[in-house]
């Protein structure tokens, strides 16, 4: 384990002796590179770098293909909050927000709230999502929830952030799974429960993954996985963008163009690419037939 990756990395491991199963992400240049894109205020910052690590801890367990997107929308101060991560193992996040933004910030205290996790591939037309019920304070216990209603499977999730790095760690029970002592110790999720609730966010954030699940549960027999590694990506292109436009409509867009003298510039939020086009390329666009529509969020 002397070589394994610290930052930008998906560990998924196995506790045979448990019967749990799990993943530990850690985040580092991925995570500066979102947090960078605005001066978020503190409380907004961490939860972002909470969402951002669950969205990339979450495709630990399951078969992605696309992308996975934790949302949360309200009519509160805090208006939009996005954590994308894609089966290539590219990550994404923005939140919008108005002054003044309550601290500490408080999921099942916002007006309206609905957070929704999303499945899915934007090029192929496939999309599942799985609405989040805000009954905590906190990201990882209402994502505790919705792997409870979800899979009917109980999980431990960690979750922290700070300006340099952004961590998760979850865990699931699997019932008759796992090693040969896995069916006969009903007391196995109870232990890995009560050994993970040793650990604070602090340590989360300071230590390596290797040496933080080996300090954690060497007496589980933990078997890790090949690691997947993690960047900051987007997922934004032109075609996109054009498709974005089309659907808007020739009025719209010929009064884009008006407004900005013949010119329409369309600048990503995650990656600030910036996108042209001129009045031909707007005819050119608007003349194309049976084209997609745009996605929901920013591109």
């Amino acid at each position: 384990m002397e070589n394994l990756p610290v930052e930008d990395v998906l560990h998924r491991f196995l506790l045979e002796r448990a019967g749990v199963r799990g993943a530990l992400v850690r985040l580092g240049p991925a995570w500066r590179e979102v947090a960078g894109r605005a001066d978020y205020p503190p409380a907004l910052h961490a939860l972002l770098g909470e969402a951002l690590a669950a969205s990339a801890l979450l495709t630990g367990s399951i078969k992605l293909d696309g992308t996975l997107s934790i949302e949360l929308k309200s009519s509160d101060a805090l208006r939009l909050l996005f954590a994308e991560c894609s089966d290539q193992g590219r990550l994404r996040g923005l939140a919008r927000w108005n002054e003044p933004l309550s601290e500490p910030l408080a999921l099942d205290a916002l007006a309206d709230a609905i957070m929704a996790i999303t499945i899915g591939n934007v090029d192929r037309g496939q999309r599942y999502q799985g609405l989040v019920d805000l009954q905590h304070a906190d990201l990882a216990g209402s994502l505790e929830d919705y792997f409870v209603q979800s899979e009917q499977l109980p999980a431990r999730i960690l979750l922290a952030a700070d300006g340099e790095h952004a961590v998760g760690l979850m865990l699931q029970k699997m019932p008759g799974e796992g090693g040969r002592d896995a069916v006969r110790d009903d007391d196995a999720w109870n232990r890995v429960v009560h050994l993970t609730a040793t650990l604070g966010a602090q340590e989360l954030l300071a230590i390596a993954p290797e040496q933080l699940l080996y300090r954690l549960y060497h007496e589980e027999s933990v078997r890790l996985f090949e690691p997947r590694p993690l960047a900051f990506g987007c997922s934004c292109s032109r075609e996109r963008v054009t498709s974005m436009l089309r659907s808007l409509g020739r009025d719209e867009v010929e009064a884009a163009l008006v407004a900005r003298g013949d010119e329409i510039e369309v600048v990503c939020e995650f990656c600030a690419q910036r996108y042209h086009f001129d009045r031909i390329d707007a005819e050119h666009l608007l003349s194309e037939s049976a084209a997609p529509g745009a996605p929901g969020t920013p591109q």
